[in-house]
């Protein structure tokens, strides 16, 4: 009997030369391998967990990498990633100068196609095969998408092409593990759940076959009529209505089944839809029994699992949100929250909990979700749209046309603005002042803390309009939100410290590490709160008792806080310097949040580093 091991693959082809029999015991291997590492590292389990054997069956499969495969979202990749010889750099993994938790195409000639946001495979994939075509090149072409992908228009967008785009080989295999991040939602859902209890279709279609092959007349008869009375016995398939042909749904942990029936849909190429049934967490109980929980821990004991902390940690920015959303929905009950599939990312578990006929979640829908709070807001209810600061930019021209050119009442809630850490570039929070600031009627909130959060979010819910309040991963500088619901002055900032000659003026948590810096220089610092409306008033009384001036954001430089600054100065006459800090023009990779914050100047010893090369002569007189 051969003695596999998992050491011994360093590619798919090494993978290929293995006897199907030898299959079981490597993705066995591949699974511990997962658990083990992800424990040390942190990063995405659950997803991982589920997709060992059909990664495997795949490269198994499939000549990776000249027949290309894009894996949807992306965090479901670490299986691949080991199988393309990337399983001794798992312990970088997220980590600055290590690989990505994402497919990347610079990291690997086996990543196809850099994925982190949802729902782009099958574009991707069916732009390949027309490329394929075109050059005469025959080859395979899958995307791996998830059933809480399939929720998203661009998915059926890709669908609605490729039915119609002739001569191309795409497969795409739904992997439906009943599980995106939060619990699945929607009519799509509900679909795939009435095609797996259709359990008499499939048995009456395997005895039919059984009992007819003998007779091939008769046999194929009762194929033309199998296409008309499939309807009849399951819902109507929408897949092959747009033109694929759907195959499944078919066990995604069976490796027989898997592999005898990829090696079928690789043969008859065109347009095939395998539609494979997963489970979240296989194969460890505690991430099967809560996939939630397990989606991307942190470090942990396996034998042990998740604990929580002796001492309760602080509380997050999204915690004092999702506080707030539910003290503000007690009030008003025009309030309705609604998030694009991230419950529990945006703290909505509560808010569901205790007003679930004005909770809402759409699914990976962000455009659906724009236009959605627009629908309320047209009916005066006040929506609160609760969205991570990199999803927004997928229903961009919504909140432009939808919501703001008709100043419509819809509250964003933007989670995880500026630097996300180990996620990376793919999911930083880096442009949405610079993308906000530019529309009309849209207002940008800032907060520095945790109180200035509370009273942030409740400002710009009274505002009778569009209005945006950003705030960062995890938790801000210690300071009690309060449990009332006090607001601020729209557009007004307040000074912290009181100095001379130079001014800081800090938009975000970023103030406690400009107040930190300001002590050697004796520099004034302002929380400015808000970068549109901008507090020109307090800038223009600025100006009278400092000659140079500082602006500090978590954000892109280009057009965003600094830039709305200089803008004014500019309008009103202002010759003042100023100085400009917060992020460079690249993408920022994956890291620990500080010390990126730290390589990038914008700690306070990098900020008053920065000031003192910049106004030396100022800081000198």
């Amino acid at each position: 009997m051969t003695t596999v091991s998992l050491e011994q693959i360093q590619s798919p082809a090494d993978l290929r030369k293995l006897d199907q029999r030898d299959l079981p015991e490597l993705a066995r291997q591949l699974r511990e391998f997962v658990l083990q590492s992800v424990s040390r590292t942190g990063g995405h389990l659950s997803s991982n967990l589920g997709t060992v054997e059909l990664t495997t069956a795949l490269h198994y499969v499939f000549d990776t990498p000249h027949d290309r495969i894009v894996w949807d979202v992306g965090h479901q990749s670490y299986p691949h990633k080991i199988l393309t010889g990337r399983r001794e750099q798992m312990g970088s993994l997220r980590q600055k100068g290590g690989i990505s938790g994402f497919p990347k195409r610079s990291e690997s000639r086996y990543d196809d196609f850099g994925t982190a946001h949802s729902s782009t495979s099958i574009s991707a994939v069916l732009g390949m095969a027309v490329a394929s075509r075109n050059a005469g090149i025959d080859r395979q072409h899958i995307a791996v998408i998830g059933d809480g992908a399939m929720t998203a228009g661009m998915a059926f967008e890709a669908l609605n092409n490729a039915g119609v785009t002739p001569d191309v080989n795409v497969l795409v295999v739904l992997n439906d593990n009943d599980m995106s991040i939060s619990p699945p939602v929607g009519a799509l859902n509900h679909y795939l759940a009435r095609l797996m209890s259709g359990r008499f279709y499939a048995a009456a279609k395997n005895v039919g076959r059984a009992v007819l092959q003998h007779v091939p007349p008769v046999l194929d008869l009762a194929r033309k009529f199998e296409g008309h009375a499939k309807g009849m016995l399951t819902p109507a398939t929408l897949f092959e209505e747009l033109g694929f042909n759907y195959v499944g749904p078919i066990d995604g942990h069976d490796l027989d089944a898997l592999v005898d029936t990829l090696s079928n849909l690789r043969e008859l190429g065109g347009l095939q839809f395998l539609h494979v049934v997963t489970r979240k967490g296989q194969g460890y109980k505690l991430a099967e029994a809560d996939p939630v929980l397990y989606h991307g821990p942190g470090k942990f004991d396996p034998s042990v699992g998740l604990v929580q902390p002796a001492t309760p940690p602080r509380p997050t920015f999204t915690q004092v949100f999702g506080q707030w959303l539910c003290d503000m929905a007690a009030e008003d009950p025009r309030l309705y929250g609604i998030t694009p599939a991230m419950r529990e990312g945006s703290g909505m578990v509560e808010f569901e909990q205790k007003f679930a006929r004005r909770y809402f979640d759409v699914g990976i829908a962000e455009q659906h979700a724009v236009t959605f709070a627009a629908g309320l807001a047209c009916e005066g209810q006040k929506p609160v749209v609760a969205i991570y600061s990199t999803f927004l930019q997928r229903g961009y021209d919504q909140l432009i046309h939808d919501v703001a050119l008709q100043n419509l009442d819809v509250t964003f809630a933007l989670d995880r603005a500026g630097i996300v850490g180990a996620d990376g570039a793919t999911h930083a929070g880096n442009y949405d002042i610079a993308f906000l600031r530019c529309i009309p009627n849209m207002v940008v909130a800032t907060p520095s803390d945790e109180r200035e959060a509370r009273l942030l979010l409740t400002c710009c819910y009274q505002h009778p309009g569009p209005s945006s309040v950003r705030y960062p991963r995890g938790a801000g500088a210690g300071v009690p939100a309060g449990d009332d619901l006090a607001t601020v002055p729209l557009g007004k900032g307040v000074v912290r410290r009181q100095g001379k000659g130079l001014a800081l003026l800090a938009f975000g948590p970023i103030l406690y590490e400009a107040l930190k810096a300001a002590e050697s220089l004796d520099a004034t610092v302002v929380d400015m709160r808000f970068v549109k409306p901008l507090d020109e008033t307090l800038l223009q009384d600025l100006v009278q008792g400092h000659q140079a001036f500082v602006t500090l954001e978590e954000a892109c430089i280009m057009g965003g806080a600094g830039s709305a600054v200089l803008e004014f100065f500019a309008r009103a006459g202002i010759a003042a310097p100023v100085l400009q800090l917060g992020y460079p023009d690249e993408f920022i990779d994956h890291g620990d949040q500080k010390k990126i914050a730290a390589e990038l100047g914008l700690d306070a010893t990098g900020i008053e580093h920065a000031i003192r090369e910049h106004f030396s002569c100022l800081l000198e007189a």
